[in-house]
This record gives C-alpha cells, structure tokens and sequence, in this order.
C-alpha cells in the first residue's frame, strides 16, 4: 500500500444518478457541457472577426457528431473483439471509451470539408475554435475522475487520487496521479497561452489552430509516461504519446507553413528599396509571440480489469 499520504482526491462518491426510466451518468453531464461551452464560445469569437453565427452553429453540430463517432470507432477498432458478444456495446459512451485523437482528427475532416462548401472562412473558424477545444478538454476529463479511469502511476504525493478497484498490475496499490487532473489544468493553461499569443497579432489567420496542436501535443506527451492504461509499447513509447509526438510535428509543419505564406488576396509589402519585404520567419513570430505571453506557461484507468489496451479515452 501506498503510505505516508497527509491528503488525497477522494474516490468520487457517485457516477451517476437513477432517474427511474434512465440513468444519467455525470461522465456524460460533463462531455456534454464541455461541448455546450466550447460550441457557445466559438460561435462569439468566429462572428467577432466577421463569420456567419448561423454558418457556425450549423457546422459545429455537425463536426461535433463526427468527431463522436470518429472518436468511438478509434477507441473500439483495436479492441473490437471485446464488442462481438455485445455489440450494443459499442454505441454505450456514457461509460467511457472516447479516443481523443480520434474525434479530433474526424472533426477537422469535416470543418475541412464542409465549412468551404457553406462558404465559411475555414482558417478564421480554427482560430475561433483554437482556445475552445483545450477549455473543452479541461471540463470533459473529470469525467474521468467520476469514471475512476485515466489515472497514473501509484503514487503518495498529497493530491493523489484514490481508485477503489485499480487494473491488476497495481493492485497493491491504492492511490494514484490524477492524470486527468494534470491534464484538465494543463489545458486551462494552454487556453491562456493561446489568448495571449492571440492578442500579439503575430500570427497568420489559422495559426492559433497549429499552436493548439503543439501545446496539446507537448501536454499528452507528457502525461503519456505516467500513464498506466495501457501496456501496448513500443520504445517505452505508449501508442497515445508516438500520435501525440506526430501532432507536435504537424502542428510545428502547420505553423512553419502558414506563416511563410501570405493570406488569400494580402498584398506583399514593400520595403523601403520597393521590393517585397520577406515574410517573417515561423521561428521569430511564434518565439516573439511567446515572449510577450509572459509567465503564462502550461487523465490512468481503472475497472478493475487486466492493464491491457483499454484506456476508455485514447
């Protein structure tokens, strides 16, 4: 057993509540208000600089319902074996089982997709939506919490959470890293940073989309090596933390290529000999942009199962 602990997050007292004909489950209470504030703030900030408030709410339930579904099936494909005998199963995401990455790579297909064909502005829509998607993630992980899942390594530092009934490998063990703390304040973080860069101006239409990706990147990453919800490795490298270091990668490419290209329809501007200045350089932009944010730096699983691949969100 874990010792010496002066303090912890106790295990939640409830996960959900009978309401006679259903019951709610707060995972669900918590994924959905995410969403609700995530959608209402993108909206507000995407007509700020001119969308259409319509065009925006229309897109979002859209991308929204895609996202879920992607993020579903990205959870349950390497793991269908465990559905064939109940494939009702599959639809049940009020229990968990969401694979971030997943509905985030299926959301963007479909802003990529539809907001041009609506006659949206795709790159102002991604900076509307830049700082929404970690605040989002910031609310949705205590769903987690309620949940017991997506904590860490034992641990008895005093805000370690206690988990009723861990995976098998750390049976001995009763309280953990609150990963999903970690990350929930880490977005928050993320959220400011994003803010603050964006009040500089130093970027291109659409960046704050690629600063997004590297800030999460960086965050998942490094929540990945404490991480006990999965035993899939390869170079000590959950598969979680090999996606996360890819969109670091994107996200750095992203900026790197936005950056040096001009904005639809910007004219160049002369210097003072009356040839083109040349485009600023990602590093100095991005650099700058974080000088001036100042101080403004920067979830494990447990069901009682064996500790194979079964992180409710990948």
């Amino acid at each position: 057993m874990v010792s010496g602990m002066l303090a912890t997050l106790p295990t939640p007292p409830v996960d959900g509540f009978d309401l006679g004909f259903t019951e709610v489950r707060v995972y669900g209470i918590l994924i959905a208000t995410a969403v609700l504030v995530a959608a209402a703030w993108t909206r507000r900030r995407y007509e700020r600089v001119g969308g259409d408030a319509e065009l925006a709410d229309r897109v979002t339930i859209w991308a929204v319902v895609i996202a879920f579904v992607g993020a579903r099936l990205a959870y349950v494909a390497p793991r269908i074996d465990r559905f064939l005998d109940d494939p009702l199963g599959i639809i049940q995401i009020w229990e968990g089982g969401l694979a971030l990455y997943g509905g985030l790579t299926f959301g963007l297909l479909a802003l990529i997709v539809l907001l041009p064909r609506w006659g949206g502005d795709l790159r102002a829509f991604l900076d509307a939506v830049a700082p929404a998607l970690p605040l989002a993630q910031a609310i949705g992980r205590w769903g987690n919490y309620f949940n017991q899942e997506l904590y860490g390594t034992p641990t008895d530092l005093p805000w370690a959470v206690r988990i009723e009934d861990p995976v098998a490998e750390y049976a001995g063990f009763e309280t953990f890293h609150p990963t999903f703390l970690y990350e929930s304040l880490a977005n928050l973080l993320l959220v400011a940073v994003i803010l603050r860069i964006e009040r500089t101006g130093r970027l291109r239409k659409g960046g704050l989309a690629a600063v997004y990706a590297i800030g999460y990147g960086v965050i998942r990453f490094t929540l990945e090596l404490i991480r006990t919800d999965t035993t899939w490795r390869v170079l000590g490298l959950s598969r979680n933390a090999l996606v996360s270091l890819s969109v670091l990668a994107v996200g750095i490419a992203l900026l790197r290529g936005w950056q040096g290209r001009p904005e639809p329809g910007a004219e160049p501007v002369a210097g003072a000999d009356g040839a083109p200045d040349e485009e600023p350089s990602e590093a100095s932009a991005v650099l700058v942009g974080v000088a001036e944010a100042g101080d403004d730096d920067r979830a494990g699983r447990g069901d009682g199962g064996d500790a194979d691949e079964d992180d409710p969100e990948a």
